[in-house]
């Protein structure tokens, strides 16, 4: 069993963590991956921004995974959201999609505006 002391440690390193992975100057990238989304390409798209995101070695992005949030007949859903503006919502991303959402929304800042859930 662990002492108070040492429990207060294991708190304190685990909130400096959880704190560097929501750094407020960083462009947050959502990927729906529940059940849905999996079987509409979810791991596909994560794996294409992924690859574009090192490929241009862009570096003030952070991507996060989240379950299924209830438009299923909209997957793969990414939603980016910049650093003091309104997250903006994606759907039916392919990898096609999922390569101009990084080149004009994550790098020339420009909203894919034909992609976008109304």
């Amino acid at each position: 069993m662990k002492s108070l002391d040492e429990l207060e440690k294991i708190k304190k390193e685990a909130q400096e963590e959880m704190k560097l992975r929501e750094d407020k100057d960083d462009t947050r990238i959502t990927i729906a991956m529940g059940t849905c989304g999996i079987a509409a390409g979810a791991r596909d798209v994560l794996k294409v921004i992924l690859e574009e995101l090192e490929k241009q070695e862009i570096n003030n992005a952070s991507i996060t995974q989240t379950g299924c949030i209830g438009l299923c007949n909209q997957e793969p859903i990414v939603e980016v959201q910049k650093p003091g503006e309104d997250p903006v919502t994606y759907g039916e991303v392919g990898i096609e999609e999922a390569h101009k959402i990084v080149d004009e929304h994550i790098v020339n800042d420009e909203v894919v505006q034909d992609l976008v859930i109304k």
